[in-house]
């Protein structure tokens, strides 16, 4: 399922949902990736401090992907009328 961000706040909700989805604890994934739990729950709680490449590393352990589009298009993906204003 596509999910479109436009606050970092936005994916801790969405990590822990995929982590889950995947069957796994914050330890397990916290040892596929070579970090803390407590690194994974921070990852969680504030997105806002992950770097690109741990978000990389994290979505790759959980089997997602990062995809990068015009807003445009992801306006004709949801069938929106909304003006630009």
């Amino acid at each position: 399922m596509k999910q479109i961000l436009s606050l970092s706040r936005q994916l801790g909700p969405l990590l822990q949902g995929a982590r889950k989805s995947a069957g796994l604890s914050q330890t397990q994934l916290a040892q596929c990736l070579g970090v803390s739990q407590s690194r994974i729950s921070a990852m969680e709680l504030e997105p806002g401090t992950i770097n690109v490449d741990q978000l990389l590393a994290l979505l790759a352990a959980l089997n997602h992907e990062v995809l990068v589009q015009p807003k445009n298009r992801i306006d004709e993906e949801r069938g929106s009328n909304t003006p630009e204003w």
